[in-house]
């Protein structure tokens, strides 16, 4: 009898090899497929749902399956002392098909029923160990969410005005429409909700919250890389002005979470803020003009940011649960193969000739070079480089290298059989899906001319990077820290620029604080006092003492004229 983990592990399994047969025919003929499928047909009006083949959305569904299976399979060993199993499977299953609704849609309805599926699944998924950190997470990441839907949703209302929600057809018309290119900035703006950019960026490291596999799936290939997913099918639509400022966006949150990843302590957080440093890059390279760059490193990257993923996870479950990395160390000692996963995917990341990730960053940094800029972006996106290099150096030393510092000596050796295969699954890819890719998205290859030394120069600030790295982390018991030695800077910049209190305290504090202060002073203080609560009260006093006048005998009256007029006598 097959599990559901496995069901939808070898579905999935099958249909990536599908697309990607499919996505491969489609770029060798240079082929599009339109398809329509008629919904409703109401007095020769037509409601009909369209979906786009082509080698593009072929290819991402390829790599969103081949990830998502992986992560199914990798699944069952991590929550299998989960009690509801089934239903964490078709919560990431529903994920993954909100996923391939955005990325075969040319429609802005039917982008924005797989945009809020993916909203109202994650937020189902960072909730689903259930505490407060957890709750708040989830309602911080939901929120964040909800102003790129409503960005949509006007782009939606805004469309109207050409008689159809098929963008695919209007891109160029955008472009050249003042009123049109609003569409375009809202597109933006949604985009920029949802890849975590500036200044939405703090959920991104809160929805750290959710399971391991979980946090796999999203900053690989489904959530944040929906916004880039979009904003590539965007791309003909941009005005000079718009990629001006994406650019601008796009450079400042890759220096910023760059910065911010090199004084975490958390190792799901690092890695969170990795993946927002490579949506910044990815967003760069988009706006400076080439759409194909950023997809082809939005693929890369997909792949060993999962696998970076599925290793902390396993790193996470040996150390019973413990995230920070100071209690780590040695860990080459009892997990050599995770550990192994976990170097290569890093060096993935940085950029390291001839693993995956150097064929689209190295391209990326060498077409910027070669581009027309000033010099503000040329030294933003060498920079992020050497952070970049320097937080993973800084990872590796913590982790891998030194003393075992974990408090207790309940350490699980790695005997995980699914977690292990499921990883394995990916390192091949890794290794080898670089230089695929390059030659399948690039039928001629790039030739870029530069001097000697604007062409090494990605490799100098690798170098400088890992030198940085390695200096900064190292620890010695009479250690003068940095970090406690400047602590408002070192949190300043470790909190990004104190975007979680801007994004949370920054927006509800004051108002609830100001309700507070209207409850007591003004409803619950003086307005009661001469207001509705007094004059009750008053009334009542009154009422009652009338009352006692009219409930007595005929006598206290005459007394009582007898008493008014022995007073009066007395006043004349």
């Amino acid at each position: 009898m097959l599990s559901v983990c496995k069901i939808y592990f070898f579905s999935f399994l099958f249909m990536s090899l599908f697309f990607f047969f499919v996505s491969s025919y489609l770029m060798i003929l240079d082929l599009s497929f339109i398809m329509e499928i008629n919904i409703l047909t109401l007095n020769s009006s037509s409601i009909v749902m369209s979906c786009l083949f082509d080698w593009m959305s072929t290819l991402f569904m390829s790599f969103v399956f081949f990830i998502s299976s992986m992560v199914i399979f990798y699944s069952e060993e991590y929550m299998s002392g989960e009690k509801n199993l089934n239903r964490f499977i078709f919560l990431v299953v529903m994920f993954v098909f909100s996923m391939m609704l955005l990325i075969i849609s040319p429609n802005l309805i039917s982008i924005l029923l797989g945009w809020d599926g993916l909203g109202l699944v994650s937020y189902c998924l960072v909730i689903y160990y259930q505490n407060i950190k957890s709750y708040n997470a989830g309602m911080l990441t939901a929120l964040s969410n909800r102003i790129g839907d409503v960005a949509l949703l006007m782009s939606i209302a805004w469309m109207l005005n050409y008689g159809s929600w098929s963008y695919i057809y209007y891109l160029d018309f955008m472009k050249t429409d003042f009123f049109m290119n609003l569409i375009s900035w809202l597109i933006v703006l949604a985009a920029m909700t949802k890849s975590a950019q500036i200044p939405f960026s703090s959920w991104l490291p809160a929805a750290m919250a959710a399971p391991t596999p979980v946090s796999s799936l999203v900053h690989s290939s489904t959530l944040v890389t929906a916004g880039v997913y979009l904003l590539i099918r965007f791309n003909f639509s941009f005005s000079k002005e718009l990629m001006f400022f994406l650019v601008f966006i796009a450079s400042m949150t890759m220096f910023m979470s760059g910065l911010g990843a090199n004084f975490e302590f958390d190792l799901k957080k690092i890695i969170a803020l990795s993946t927002l440093s490579q949506l910044g890059l990815m967003m760069s390279i988009l706006a400076l003009g080439s759409y194909k760059l950023a997809f082809f490193h939005l693929l890369t990257h997909a792949l060993f940011k999962a696998l970076l993923f599925m290793c902390a996870g396993n790193i996470i479950h040996c150390m019973n649960n413990c995230q920070d990395i100071r209690y780590m160390g040695s860990l080459i000692n009892y997990m050599p193969l995770t550990c192994s996963f976990f170097n290569i995917c890093n060096f993935s990341l940085c950029g390291l000739p001839f693993l995956s990730g150097f064929y689209s960053k190295d391209l990326i940094v060498e077409v910027m070079s070669m581009s027309y800029l000033n010099f503000y972006i040329y030294l933003i996106f060498y920079i992020s480089i050497g952070l970049t290099v320097c937080y993973s150096f800084r990872l590796m030393y913590y982790t891998l290298t030194g003393d075992f510092n974990f408090l207790s000596l309940n350490f699980l050796l790695e005997s995980f059989n699914f977690m292990l295969k499921g990883m394995m699954g990916l390192i091949f890819f890794v290794v080898i899906m670089g230089s695929i890719l390059s030659w399948m998205i690039f039928p001629s290859p790039y030739f870029i001319c530069l001097p000697f030394y604007m062409k090494i120069m990605t490799l100098i600030m690798i170098m400088l990077g890992m030198l940085i790295g390695y200096e900064l982390s190292k620890m010695a018991v009479s250690f003068s820290s940095f970090s406690l030695n400047h602590l408002i800077l070192t949190s300043f910049l470790a909190m990004m620029w104190n975007m979680p209190i801007i994004s949370t305290l920054g927006v509800n504090y004051n108002f609830i604080n100001l309700g507070s202060i209207y409850l007591k002073g003004f409803d619950q203080g003086w307005h009661e006092y001469y207001g509705g609560q007094n004059l009750k009260s008053k009334m009542i006093f009154m009422s009652k003492f009338f009352q006692l006048f009219s409930s007595n005998h005929l006598k206290i009256y005459f007394m009582m004229i007898l008493i008014w007029f022995l007073f009066l006598i007395l006043i004349f």
